[in-house]
């Protein structure tokens, strides 16, 4: 089997190289800053953990490799002008939406869109960041002056919950998709998500088919993410990663054969089969906090520490449980009650809306 390497050695790297040990296959996250001559071979393969990249000697060597899987999908979806245009092409739903040009302003916008505008940087931004409300009622709505035709604008959606979908495609078109998952986002970060759930059962269907349509129309190979906004019944896609996602980390504890996994057999051709869902799940980030390897005491919960230099707002690692008992879950929600804020609005969601069926009991 070629070499799978991968463009960026963050922890999505890290765990498609974890994923990827068992089955035999040979994985190599590649730092994106260095500077050596990497051993690639016609026949290897290349993804990558990340939207977009500098142009450094290791990219360079990588995106120019003739088996880059997706290397076009890359740029068109990690700009959220062609990401929106793209959705609007399909017909697939989103908030409404307009380029930030050079003209535009906030009037317009408010006109258009309403009271709460979004803003948007086109390229980068994340956990929060690159975005910059415009709220008419405030008196002080103004567009940055640097923003203009560097953004996008959306409307401010008064949605009902944020759930994610997380499905993989492979070379040959099949797909198969995880359950959807109920996410908490706090200050634009993502802290804490819970799947399967009964109650979005309803609209797997939808999600899986709007999803479907976009992969089959980029003739995408691999796991791709759909963030969405539930509004009732509906569901307007908020935002799309191609590739591996935080939301779908659960899967490492609650399926049969998780999202990493599914991503490299899915670039290295390899046999895709749909995951056994094992029972529910829970998965808790660590953003900016110390490890506490005391955690490891709390039974059931399994831990993943990124090795990375703790910071305000950085993930450095997520925890993931998979049971069967709700009192389970609480026992190790409970044993997490001493993390600082706003992890106690993160841990009030959980036992909120983890299910209290007859089995759980």
């Amino acid at each position: 089997m070629s070499t799978i390497w991968v463009l960026g050695a963050g922890q999505l790297g890290a765990m498609l190289k974890q994923a990827a040990t068992p089955l035999g296959l040979d994985v190599r996250p590649v730092d994106i800053e260095t500077d050596e001559i990497l051993p690639l071979d016609k026949n290897d393969i290349v993804t990558a953990e990340r939207e977009e990249w500098p142009v450094t000697a290791a990219t360079k060597q990588l995106a120019t490799h003739d088996n880059f899987v997706n290397l076009s999908t890359f740029p068109q979806l990690a700009d959220r002008l062609t990401q929106k245009q793209w959705l609007d092409k399909l017909e697939l739903a989103t908030s409404p939406w307009f380029p930030v040009e050079a003209n535009s302003t906030a009037e317009q916008f408010h006109q258009a869109l309403g009271d709460r505008v979004l803003l948007k940087r086109r390229r980068g931004g994340y956990d929060g960041k690159g975005q910059h409300w415009l709220i008419e009622s405030s008196g002080t709505s103004a567009i940055p002056e640097d923003w203009h035709g560097h953004a996008i604008a959306e409307q401010g959606i008064p949605f009902d919950e944020e759930v994610s979908l997380v499905g993989v495609r492979g070379k040959n078109g099949e797909t198969y998709f995880y359950p959807l998952t109920l996410n908490l986002h706090i200050n634009g970060i993502l802290y804490a998500s819970i799947a399967p759930l009964e109650r979005l059962k309803g609209l797997q269907r939808k999600a899986e088919a709007m999803l479907s349509k976009l992969m089959n129309a980029l003739d995408y190979v691999g796991v791709m993410a759909m963030e969405c906004f539930r509004v009732g019944d509906e569901l307007l896609i908020n935002e799309l990663a191609p590739r591996v996602h935080n939301s779908g980390h659960w899967t490492q504890a609650g399926a049969s054969s998780n999202q990493f996994e599914n991503h490299i057999r899915a670039v290295a051709g390899l046999p895709l089969a749909p995951a056994v869902i094992k029972n529910q799940s829970m998965m808790l980030n660590l953003i900016g906090i110390p490890v506490n390897y005391d955690w490891l005491a709390i039974s059931g919960l399994e831990l993943y520490w990124y090795k990375k230099e703790v910071r305000v707002g950085r993930k450095v690692g997520h925890i993931n449980m998979c049971a069967e008992n709700y009192g389970q879950f609480i026992n190790a929600i409970e044993s997490l009650s001493a993390l600082p804020e706003p992890y106690p609005q993160a841990l009030n969601w959980l036992k909120a809306n983890l299910p209290q069926s007859e089995k759980a009991k």
